[in-house]
């Protein structure tokens, strides 16, 4: 076991700890508003380093830069579609999603849903989807934080993954969504700084970018072709990435939700610009350095490796240890977001909305009951990520492919189109999510396309279409 490492990530393990204890001893209001959107508190920076982090996950410093590894700079070039993504969710939902959110006292995606098409079918439906593909992306999560320490630390994959487990878990179910927007902004700082410091070590240590990349093409041509190797990286996977990791991002609830949680305009604005530099800075230096990592590591078992196995070749032990929170920080800010929304979806959007309504006036019932399904969750992922697969990137962009057939026209649609109605919003969640799934199941050849394209274009069809064919209901109280 490397102690030089282990001893700075348990460090920022305790400061977790700590920012969560102190978020608990802050609350301003209610419990649901406190647990779950911080009374809609936070400032521009918070907003930009929570959504950048909450976007940038296990999959952007792990299976990302290890995509890139195998495949070479074109997947570079691929991943900077990425670049607009947070700009792209604040700029289509931001101001009248927020607006919507106040005026209904909306805490979670499902409550803003419902204001809607006030339907409980489209809520139930959607709750249920939401825990299913979360599972999928919380594993990820899982997977690529116990990989990271096994790697760097030396300690197995099993007691690895556990301590990532445990910390948080607990770190989530005590501070609520609080205490993740403050992580969130710290691990957004150590991402930027362990981003710089792992670019730079891996310059240094590979003579150059002139000599990493001949060494690249030395290794094969194919590493530094727009396509990558045997033209793997088509024009039509180009379109379907954009789909998938860009504008569908819209449609991702644990990004979604970050639309409601900001103070004011100026938060707002300001967000936007932060987030799109951030997200430049990340998606570019972590995804380069796996490429060119190839150079210096040119064989290594499993590609989502190749981060923290660069971390302890390129860098001093301690500076190593340092900097891992940078992909730490990545991984935990992804999984408390889904953590806190699996927890709103099943206290507030199924259990006070449909099982027992009375409970929403027993604060000290919800707030219990809030923080063991957070640690349930917590408990039933890890056990998923027991047995972990070789390349997380692809179960990731299947979940994260799953959640955006069922969310981004009921969301996108239901803002800014009149005539969308629940019947319209239930066939398109139906219509996507099945032809999805069984997409993935056949394995159908779409000429190099990803399967969410034609599955998001049959639900864009089938909203529309039933949503004119059948009587629009009147929203009136919904803002046009």
């Amino acid at each position: 076991m490397n102690k030089a490492m282990l001893i700075p990530i348990l460090f920022y393990l305790l400061a977790m700890f700590a920012i969560a204890i102190w978020s608990r001893r802050a609350n301003q209001g209610s419990f649901l508003q406190e647990y779950l959107v911080g009374n809609r508190t936070m400032g521009g920076f918070m907003l930009a380093m929570t959504l950048a982090a909450t976007y940038a996950s296990a999959s952007s410093f792990i299976g990302g830069p290890g995509a890139a590894y195998q495949f070479g700079l074109g997947w570079v070039l691929l991943a900077m579609i990425q670049l607009p993504a947070a700009w792209l969710t604040l700029g289509v939902l931001g101001k009248k999603f927020a607006i919507e959110a106040r005026r209904h006292n909306a805490l979670t995606i499902n409550d803003m849903l419902y204001a809607r098409f006030k339907h409980r079918g489209v809520v139930i439906f959607a709750s249920l989807a939401l825990l299913l593909a979360f599972m999928g992306t919380m594993v990820v999560q899982f997977v690529g934080a116990a990989r990271l320490l096994q790697t760097v630390t030396g300690l197995d994959y099993l007691p690895s993954l556990a301590l990532f487990a445990i910390t948080v878990g607990l770190y989530t179910s005590i501070g609520g969504f609080r205490a993740v927007a403050l992580t969130d902004s710290l691990q957004g700082i150590m991402m930027l700084i362990g981003t710089f410091a792992l670019f730079a070590g891996v310059v240094i240590a590979g003579g150059g970018l002139g000599h990493l990349v001949t060494e690249l093409h030395r290794i094969d041509p194919g590493l530094v072709s727009p396509y990558g190797p045997d033209n793997f990286i088509s024009q039509p996977f180009i379109l379907s990435f954009w789909v998938l990791v860009c504008f569908g991002v819209v449609g991702l609830p644990h990004a979604a939700f970050r639309c409601m949680t900001y103070r004011d305009s100026r938060a707002f604005h300001r967000g936007m610009v932060i987030s799109t530099i951030v997200m430049a800075v990340l998606m570019l230096g972590m995804h380069l350095s796996g490429a060119l990592g190839r150079a210096i590591i040119p064989d290594i078992a499993t590609p989502d490796q190749i981060m923290p196995t660069l971390m302890i070749t390129v860098l001093p032990p301690v500076i190593a240890g340092i900097f891992l929170a940078g992909p730490m920080a990545a991984i935990m800010s992804t999984i408390d977001s889904q953590l806190i929304q699996a927890s709103a979806t099943m206290i507030k959007d199924l259990y006070i909305n449909y099982i027992n309504p009375q409970a929403v006036n027993d604060e000290r019932k919800l707030s219990r009951l809030s923080r063991w399904t957070t640690a349930i969750f917590a408990c039933i992922v890890f056990v998923a990520a027991t047995n972990p697969p070789q390349m997380i990137i692809w179960l990731n962009l299947l979940a994260i492919g799953a959640l955006q057939t069922v969310f981004l026209w009921p969301l996108v649609l239901g803002l800014y189109w009149k005539q969308a109605n629940a019947a319209g919003a239930l066939c398109s969640m139906t219509v996507g999510l099945s032809s999805y799934i069984l997409c993935s199941v056949l394995k159908p050849d779409f000429g190099g396309v990803h399967i969410v394209v034609p599955t998001l274009a049959l639900g864009l069809v089938s909203f529309v279409v039933v949503s004119l064919m059948t009587q629009p209901k009147t929203e009136a109280d919904f803002a046009r």
